[in-house]
């Protein structure tokens, strides 16, 4: 399966980045590298991930790494990173809804 990064996760990485970079530069880009890292999995394993509980859609799920929500999209020849978000914040609508 093909990975397709939005402009939106890809914005989302570089804030948080940006945000741990603040107190620890090199912290920051091991997060970065391991977040990419972890989403090479759902090239082999889509499925892999919990459905997203505010959209309660089979193919928009999500995984975790450290305190963050990676929310992807199954579609039927890629994946879609659709967002990235601290775990304690919900889902936006429109994040998944303008995609």
């Amino acid at each position: 399966m093909k990975i397709l990064w939005t402009k939106l996760a890809l914005n989302r990485i570089e804030e948080i980045a940006n945000y741990i970079a603040e107190d620890n530069p090199s912290a920051s880009q091991k997060w970065k590298r391991e977040v990419y890292q972890k989403v090479q999995n759902l090239r082999s394993f889509p499925k892999m991930g919990r459905m997203v509980p505010e959209v309660n859609r089979d193919e928009v799920r999500e995984i975790f790494y450290g305190n963050y929500r990676i929310i992807y999209q199954i579609e039927p020849k890629r994946v879609s990173i659709l967002t990235v978000r601290h775990g304690k914040q919900l889902l936006k609508r429109s994040e998944i809804n303008d995609q």
